[in-house]
């Protein structure tokens, strides 16, 4: 029976990790209320640009306004329950539509004495196509 569990658990590591996203660690980021961090995407001859600011913090949900490639979205993050990041893709879904490029933006905590958002962003690009530049504020 040990020797079947061990075998079964071997075999659900080796599925987790030829399944598991590669994710860059990039940065860390933190903003004040409705200070806008900037990021450019290149790749194939096109630079886009990446916007998010986050408007208000109450009741533990953190409102993120972002855009990209003339999309705009909102979200609302929190720290202790599964919704604590947001994903964007970088690339339309063409040939690689299983392994589109894209940046998570994960909340990781929120700071009440200089009133700010701490954040971690991350990269997943298999392919090596994506260049990042973030662009600092003024």
């Amino acid at each position: 029976m040990q020797s079947i569990l061990q075998f079964l658990l071997v075999l659900f590591l080796c599925n987790t990790a030829l399944f598991a996203d590669d994710l860059q660690y990039v940065k860390k980021i933190s903003l004040k209320k409705d200070e806008q961090k900037k990021i450019l995407v290149k790749y194939d001859n096109k630079t886009r640009l990446f916007k998010f600011r986050w408007t208000l913090y109450v009741n533990g949900g953190l409102i993120i306004l972002r855009s990209y490639d003339k999309t705009v979205a909102q979200n609302i993050l929190y720290l202790n329950y599964k919704n604590q990041s947001f994903r964007v893709e970088l690339k339309t879904r063409g040939d690689d539509f299983h392994n589109v490029p894209y940046i998570l933006i994960k909340f990781k905590k929120f700071d009440f004495k200089k009133d700010s958002a701490k954040f971690s962003l991350y990269l997943s690009d298999d392919k090596d196509q994506i260049r990042l530049k973030i662009i600092k504020n003024k």
